[in-house]
């Protein structure tokens, strides 16, 4: 993608341009980011996805200041009738299991493939919405179907209300109001306070961007570092042949503190691993994702990710998937033209050195790439 490119989905804005003036700085309302615009699902489809077990899906009904809240997966008969005003279904990761969402997301790999998430489809009848809440990640609010109108502001008083199944805002103050057609967008920076209701039937994707707390990150990290640590930190035993006679059986022994962090700091001596963590657990594909062992029949002559296939890299490593690879020299520029682009085709595939190749076919039968541009 050309980032100095200016883009109708970004007002006229380059990528360039939209991260410096608005992302996680302020809302941009863009009409007709994506001209003619329609649904990528029916409502049955949409319906059909939020029925089965391996799709996250919740459910979301109105009336008066009552609310209430359920998760999938839903049969068509649990959903409200579709004249019931107020109800709203939320189908998550539509991306994962429908090829053009995913297609979709293509549109947004302006930003780095870590901050990106997934696609949520929210599917209303006349009235539906989820209440004023804010978000702590970026999301693009995209219409595909009758209008929405959003009330948006800078929400100081982020108190929620007590007694309902939701985080909606106690007290809302909007700022600006806009409805949007099918093809308009609207952008909000993260924490940016926001009411959408539908006018009529409805749906609207929302493309999010997950922002790890650091407290959850670091607890990730330690648990994939300490998968490790009894390789890393050695086989040393704790010994104390100078100990004496104490009179304070209950104080932990310094010398026995010093043991214990030096066991902590080998576990660490690998200047990378931390990097190498991070990758992993980054591209670690969600508790919902499966994927089809093949057997890809003759040479690959091209290599597609499948749609569910998360794959990144950093200086010194490939990661896919949840696992990583050291990676230098032309296959490692091979592998990140991969996972930029998502694809290889024949004239880079003849390029590529044996381990690549071999590589490459591994992950074919593991389900992770297809050969003939099947996603």
């Amino acid at each position: 993608m050309d980032i100095t490119q200016a883009l109708p989905l970004l007002g006229g804005l380059s990528p360039r341009q939209f991260m410096k003036r608005h992302w996680q700085k302020k809302p941009l309302l863009v009409r007709g980011a994506v001209p003619g615009f329609a649904p990528l699902l029916a409502r049955a489809e949409l319906f059909g996805l939020a029925a089965r077990d391996e799709v996250e899906s919740r459910l979301v009904v109105q009336r008066g200041d009552d609310w209430r809240f359920r998760r999938g997966p839903f049969t068509r008969r649990a959903l409200p009738a579709l004249s019931q005003p107020g109800w709203t279904l939320l189908v998550q990761g539509a991306d994962l299991h429908h090829a053009p969402a995913h297609d979709l997301l293509a549109q947004f790999r302006f930003v780095p493939q870590a901050r990106l998430d997934d696609l949520m489809i929210s599917w209303a009848s006349d009235g539906g919405g989820v209440g004023p809440h804010f978000d702590s990640y970026d999301v693009f609010l995209l219409q595909a179907q009758g209008r929405r109108r959003w009330r948006i502001g800078r929400q100081k008083d982020l108190s929620l209300r007590e007694g309902v199944p939701l985080k909606i805002l106690a007290n809302f103050e909007p700022e600006e109001e806009y409805v949007l057609d099918p093809g308009d967008m609207l952008y909000l920076p993260p924490r940016y306070a926001h009411d959408g209701i539908a006018e009529g039937e409805c749906q609207t994707y929302s493309i999010g961007f997950r922002s790890p707390a650091r407290g959850e990150l670091a607890r990730e990290l330690l648990l994939r570092l300490a998968d490790d640590a009894a390789d890393t930190a050695g086989a040393a035993v704790y010994a104390d042949p100078a100990q004496q006679a104490t009179a304070s059986p209950g104080e932990v022994p310094a010398q026995l503190q010093g043991f214990a962090a030096d066991a902590v700091q080998a576990a660490l001596k690998d200047p990378h691993a931390m990097e190498r963590a991070l990758g992993e657990y980054l591209t670690e594909p969600k508790a919902s994702v499966w994927f089809e062992a093949t057997r890809p029949r003759g040479p690959l002559r091209a290599a597609t990710l499948d749609r569910r296939t998360s794959m990144m890299y950093d200086a010194r490593h490939l990661f896919i998937n949840g696992e990583s690879y050291r990676a230098s020299g032309r296959d490692a520029q091979l592998m990140r033209r991969l996972a930029d682009r998502r694809s290889l085709g024949p004239d880079d595939l003849e390029r590529a050195s044996e381990g690549a190749m071999s590589l490459l076919q591994a992950w074919c039968e593991a389900g992770w790439v297809h050969s003939e541009g099947v996603q």
